[in-house]
């Protein structure tokens, strides 16, 4: 650290340690303390139980909503990397377009949710591809949210690539596919996995957009923990299934994550 002195470094890494904990470890903490309790009636909660993990998996729509949720992040994920993939492999052979490639995927970043939902929900609903009611505009929102985070892992390590690799294999007589394939892509695997974690999570989180789009049918986690605390009736109901949320995306993200580590 930059900090010499052993007491003041302490005291900095003792600030920081509590900072992580205060944003990021009690909020989890009480959602899990949520999930464990009968009553709530001061700092901690008065009873603890599994009757509410037993009631959220009684319910006939929570494995549903697991499947959907699952099912949404995995398919927006692949289409959101091919997408991001495709451009940034485009500007690079076109350096002109690099800007407007990067500010077309930086949009829905700088873009609240809620209006790239509606937004959505107005182009699809009627037109040449009426969507409206269908799971496929899920999915579209989806994609359109989540290619944003794929782009820049993937436009970064495709800056960093070296041509003459691709150069040598087609001196060889390789085909373009047979470069992208063998060369380009092989080097690309680790930005394109850890590009895979990032969209995961935040398909599997996603909550404003899909609420503006999710047709009665199509219904993921968030919106099964939305549905039951937004009324302030089943409250602990609604924090175990945000942990067992939260426990199938840590589950999806570690498996990317030794998968990251073998491909580098």
């Amino acid at each position: 650290m930059l900090v010499r002195s052993t007491a003041v470094r302490r005291t900095v890494q003792a600030i920081a340690i509590a900072l992580l904990l205060a944003v990021f470890a009690l909020p989890f903490g009480a959602v899990l303390l949520g999930s464990l309790a009968s009553s709530w009636s001061g700092a901690l909660p008065s009873g603890i139980t599994l009757g509410n993990f037993v009631a959220v998996f009684g319910e006939s729509g929570t494995l549903g909503a697991v499947g959907a949720s699952l099912a949404t992040a995995v398919v927006a994920t692949v289409i959101a990397i091919a997408l991001a993939t495709s451009a940034a492999l485009g500007a690079r052979a076109l350096p002109r377009l690099r800007p407007v490639v990067d500010a077309a995927f930086l949009l829905p970043v700088a873009v609240p949710s809620v209006a790239i939902g509606l937004a959505i929900l107005i182009a699809f609903s009627t037109g040449p591809v009426p969507l409206n009611g269908t799971v496929w505009i899920v999915l579209v929102a989806h994609v359109v949210l989540v290619s944003a985070i794929a782009h820049q892992p993937i436009a970064a390590a495709v800056a960093r690539l070296d041509r003459r690799y691709e150069e040598s294999a087609a001196a060889l007589g390789a085909s373009g596919i047979r470069v992208l394939v063998t060369v380009v892509l092989p080097q690309l695997r680790p930005a394109l996995i850890a590009a895979a974690a990032l969209c995961t999570a935040l398909s599997m989180g996603e909550l404003t957009a899909v609420m503006m789009v999710a047709p009665p049918t199509w219904r993921t986690l968030p919106l099964q923990v939305f549905s039951m605390t937004s009324r302030g009736i089943h409250l602990y109901e609604g924090a175990a299934l945000a942990v067992v949320l939260m426990g199938i995306t840590l589950v999806v993200l570690l498996g990317l994550g030794r998968l990251a580590r073998r491909a580098a």
